[in-house]
């Protein structure tokens, strides 16, 4: 696969070989391998410090492993500099927790900001586009208002649109529904999956909700002792019997129980 090119639907869209990172003695990934396909939603999960922050900054480029690769589209992130990398980011659009907006800013002017950033579309074509992605965020109207006087989930979505707003091949989730009422935290996924179809874009996000977990994945990655230990369908994460996905899934299966026993 060329550099210029993308992945087609279900072809690898990201792929890990034998990813390690360690901080001074903390070995924090010892080897993930981990294949990603276009087109797909894929959720990282894994208990509190298991690196599934430090995985995504290997995908995007923020982090170099000490050991193996990472490659998107066929190009080997690490080895990428300058210039070259900052093209490679923007294929990335990141929707960081608790939305991350601008206090200072408008919503209009947070979700400009990566397109005046690129600097390549006119004030016309940038407010238009402003418009869209808000209306695929269910939140028209709102260009005006600043981000005090917002709801949480109403921020969330605001940081979504912003993450959409140049129109990237790969869409970064970090805790999505973290904080947000049972209520919220549905309409948040169905947006999650509502931005999958409609953009045809390929989805990672990183969650600890199990329930959203379930709701959006299409394959469901965990991270444990510096590996990836399962990759597989919720259902088939669901039905697994190896102890260590077991412990982790154990305060959900109660509400799971009924798809394990059917």
């Amino acid at each position: 696969m060329g550099a210029a090119e993308s992945a087609r639907p279900g072809e690898v869209k990201i792929r890990l070989r034998d990813l390690h990172k360690a901080f001074g003695p903390n070995a924090v990934l010892s080897g993930v391998d981990l294949d990603m396909a276009a087109g797909t939603s894929t959720v990282i999960i894994g208990g509190s410090g298991t690196g599934k922050s430090v995985l995504l900054k290997h995908v995007i480029g923020l982090l170099r492993p000490d050991r193996g690769s990472v490659e998107v589209d066929g190009v080997t992130v690490e080895e990428l500099a300058g210039e070259a990398l900052t093209r490679f980011r923007r294929k990335f659009g990141m929707a960081f927790q608790e939305g991350a907006l601008f206090d200072s800013m408008t919503v209009a002017e947070n979700v400009a900001f990566p397109l005046t950033r690129i600097g390549s579309r006119s004030r016309a074509e940038i407010a238009a586009r402003v418009r869209e992605c808000l209306g695929l965020v269910k939140l028209e109207g709102v260009e005006g208002k600043m981000p005090s006087e917002l709801s949480g989930g109403m921020r969330r979505r605001v940081g979504f649109a912003r993450a959409i707003a140049h129109e990237p091949e790969i869409l970064l989730f970090d805790e999505p529904t973290t904080g947000l009422d049972p209520v919220t935290k549905e309409t948040i996924d169905e947006l999650i999956i509502d931005l999958k179809n409609s953009l045809a874009s390929t989805l990672v996000t990183i969650s600890h909700d199990m329930g959203s977990v379930f709701r959006i994945a299409d394959r469901v990655a965990m991270l444990y002792g510096g590996k990836i230990i399962a990759h597989e369908t919720p259902a088939d994460l669901r039905a697994s019997r190896d102890p260590r996905v077991f412990e982790f899934l154990r305060r959900d299966l109660e509400m799971w129980g009924a798809a394990r026993s059917g």
